[in-house]
């Protein structure tokens, strides 16, 4: 039988059809949902999961604060889970768990899409799906939730929300740049120079190609939806092709 909470959650994840974010209630009981925290003041949570498409009151400056709490929240974490372990591999760690598009797996995972506030325009070019829009989007509710409820709450709702991705058994992800940096050096050939090709779709949906190459040895190419993205998708591309 399902539950009132098993209830709100299907909402929570269901298109916005009727607008249910509308209204103090309804912002009340999608953030005590989500975050597990009951907002004292509605419209702050309402601007972070505002686009800037829709009105003034949009989810920069949140997404600003969200992205600092976040990154100290999971160094914090991680340094408490993996005490043996030296600066550089709790350095990989970090960077594989606050990336834009782990932070947009999250916020779909908690019903963030139906949730957004869009412009038309912005809608109909698909932003709601956007890894750009919803990372920032889920960085922004955590500033709010850290002006509300404190670094406290903030680390609750993180360490809820990213369990299932901290692997304390496995090693320490290695970042596809720095392990084409690495193999340039180890083979004595030229660091890897990335170049910017093209860049197309609009200002809230970008979409970069990135060139990737270690002198004349060899080169590949990627698309991201942000220029730091598709770096990596060709420095993992070209890290496929040398290794063979």
């Amino acid at each position: 039988m399902a539950t009132p909470l098993d209830v709100v959650q299907r909402r929570a994840l269901a298109p916005d059809r009727r607008g249910f974010l509308t209204g103090k209630p309804g912002v009340l009981a999608w953030v005590e949902t989500a975050l597990g925290h009951r907002p004292i003041d509605p419209a702050l949570f309402e601007r972070a999961l505002t686009h800037g498409s829709h009105g003034e009151a949009h989810y920069e400056r949140l997404e600003f604060l969200g992205d600092r709490v976040l990154g100290l929240l999971v160094a914090e974490w991680l340094f408490e889970t993996f005490p043996a372990e030296p600066e550089g591999l709790l350095s990989k760690r970090l960077n594989a768990l606050v990336t834009g598009p782990v932070c947009a797996e999250v916020a779909r995972g908690i019903g963030v899409p139906a949730a957004l506030r869009l412009g038309k325009q912005a809608l109909s070019d698909g932003a709601g799906d956007s890894d750009n829009v919803l990372g920032d989007v889920m960085e922004a509710l955590i500033g709010a939730l850290y002006l509300e409820a404190g670094v406290d709450g903030a680390r609750g709702a993180v360490r809820r929300l990213w369990a299932d991705r901290i692997d304390s058994a496995g090693a320490a992800p290695q970042h596809p740049k720095s392990a084409l940096q690495e193999w340039a050096a180890a083979n004595n050939r030229k660091a890897p120079a990335y170049e910017v090709t093209d860049r197309a779709g609009p200002g809230h949906a970008p979409r970069f190609t990135v060139k990737v190459s270690v002198g004349r040895l060899a080169e590949a190419s990627a698309e991201g939806g942000s220029k730091q993205e598709a770096e990596t998708a060709a420095a993992a591309a070209l890290l496929a092709i040398v290794r063979g």
